[in-house]
């Protein structure tokens, strides 16, 4: 994991979506994106397996694998409720894998490819990886369950889709819709860091050839959403 998401950066300039969330494409290169793809099966597979958290009386359509936190609709929790699994019937109470060294990296490169220099030496506690089929969505949310105002890193990998960058006071309009390619980066902070934000659509076929090769292998159509954060939580 060294080499393959070491100190090195791409030379890609952000852009301003909003005051503070900016987005820089193309971030990741083919390789990085390629090994993400390649590593879901066996993230889906656990401790904590990829699920669809119970929200509001139903189920996300999107599958989560959480890493350091387990997310829940009532904030996070250090355990993951007993999750059903198709081979294993309901799989008992577990906590999820630590956040591994390279999304430590991958944060703080980030951080500071997009001007939050001061926290450019964070230490990301919980990470997500939503798989998001050519068929599903997300509606406008806020990520408010953490106790710090450390910037949110979120990665894409696969097929497109529409991201849909709000403002912070109601799910609304105003909003600001931007496409996001296989590779980009997105870091929202500051005066954008409780902002709501959505992905209502996402563009099959549209991965680039690579990573579309690789989800064939792997089969795992759709698109690969890798978000961290900095909770502010104590164990």
């Amino acid at each position: 994991m060294g080499a393959l998401f070491g100190d090195e950066t791409l030379p890609r300039p952000a852009r301003e979506v909003a005051p503070g969330c900016q987005w820089v494409p193309g971030w990741l290169d083919a390789g990085q994106q390629t090994w993400v793809v390649r590593q879901w099966s066996t993230w889906a597979a656990g401790p904590v397996p990829a699920h669809r958290p119970a929200v509001r009386g139903g189920r996300m359509s999107v599958a989560m694998v959480p890493f350091g936190w387990v997310w829940t609709s009532g904030g996070y929790a250090r355990e993951a409720p007993g999750i059903e699994s198709p081979d294993e019937g309901t799989r008992p109470p577990s906590a999820p894998l630590p956040v591994p060294d390279w999304m430590v990296r991958v944060y703080r490169r980030a951080v500071a490819a997009t001007g939050f220099d001061a926290w450019a030496d964070a230490t990301p506690d919980a990470a997500l990886v939503n798989h998001y089929l050519p068929d599903t969505s997300m509606g406008m949310h806020r990520d408010a369950d953490e106790l710090t105002e450390a910037p949110v890193v979120s990665l894409s990998v696969g097929e497109a889709c529409t991201f849909r960058f709000g403002n912070t006071e109601t799910r609304t309009r105003p909003w600001t819709d931007i496409r996001l390619e296989s590779g980009d980066l997105v870091v929202f902070g500051g005066p954008a860091r409780r902002a709501f934000h959505g992905v209502p659509r996402i563009h099959p076929g549209t991965a680039p050839d690579a990573v579309a090769a690789a989800q064939v292998e792997a089969g795992l159509p759709g698109r690969l959403n890798l978000t961290l954060r900095v909770t502010g939580l104590e164990r």
